[in-house]
């Protein structure tokens, strides 16, 4: 099955007295593009993600955002450093003094300065941090790559759909083709009668100049390439798997027959199935645009 560069997952855990939270969203992109946005603290884990991330998606700029909550830990503890604080009152009340300076300090105030206050955590244990990061990663890789087969199935059902449109588009060139060389011959005899007014016409001349003229329209070629290229399209679809830039270059093939075959178009029917037959393309293009 294909699937899409866009999708959603994520999922929750613990590590110890941690709660961790990990989101992934993704969206079009050329290349692979992985941002990690975690507390610093955790940063030694980034490079680690993004190598699981790398095993799991091939395209796309995908962002990861972690929450890591210490919230319901309760050996946080909060120790207060009373010399220096107290040295910053009692200077910051000098200044006060000195400059005649309203001096209404608050706790909060003292508290935001450097050093009073010291935040003590418990230590951390690393390796058991990364085994279980990385295990709710999976799950979060998992919910998300299931949204993107979902959406994938629905480009490939989209595809599919306008492939038929574009390979009935074809059945009706190879099918008007000819009558465009039959109109063109039924035209060269009518003004050839005119011209020389009713005398005898060559038929070898009305043959050779149609002949001329249906090596020129001719789109036998183009039809039997793009017929070729249609099925390889369903192919590659049936196939699955990271497809799209197979996909993208299949399209330009796509777009080099249908401009020849409207370059020959010599009549205003086909010229107008040959615009639906490039807006089918461009829009499998666009559709195309969002495979991995």
């Amino acid at each position: 099955m294909i699937r899409s560069m866009t999708g959603y997952g994520s999922a929750n855990g613990v590590s110890g007295t941690l709660e961790l939270e990990i989101e992934l969203k993704a969206v079009n992109n050329r290349y692979l593009d992985i941002s990690v946005r975690m507390p610093r603290r955790y940063l030694f884990v980034e490079e680690s993600l993004k190598k699981q991330i790398g095993g799991e998606v091939a395209r796309g700029k995908v962002d990861v955002f972690i929450n890591v909550d210490s919230a319901k830990d309760q050996e946080v503890k909060i120790t207060l450093n009373e010399p220096l604080a107290d040295a910053y009152v009692t200077t910051l009340k000098q200044i006060a003094d000195r400059f005649s300076l309203p001096s209404e300090l608050t706790a909060v105030q003292v508290a935001r300065l450097p050093d009073v206050l010291t935040v003590d955590r418990p230590e951390t244990d690393d390796d058991a941090f990364t085994r279980d990061i990385h295990q709710i990663l999976k799950e979060a890789l998992t919910n998300f790559n299931t949204m993107r087969l979902i959406e994938g199935a629905k480009l490939h059902r989209d595809i599919t759909a306008r492939l038929d449109h574009i390979a009935a588009l074809t059945d009706q060139v190879e099918r008007l083709s000819p009558e465009t060389v039959k109109a063109y011959r039924a035209k060269l005899e009518q003004r050839m009668t005119e011209i020389l007014e009713g005398k005898h016409i060559e038929e070898s001349r009305i043959l050779t100049e149609a002949a001329l003229f249906a090596d020129r329209v001719a789109v036998d070629e183009e039809i039997t390439r793009l017929r070729s290229h249609i099925s390889q399209l369903r192919d590659i679809l049936n196939a699955g798997g990271q497809v799209g830039r197979k996909i993208d270059f299949l399209l330009q093939e796509f777009g080099r027959e249908a401009n020849t075959i409207g370059s020959k178009c010599q009549d205003l029917t086909l010229g107008k199935i040959v615009i639906d037959l490039k807006a089918e393309i461009e829009k499998i293009r666009e559709q195309a645009q969002n495979i991995e």
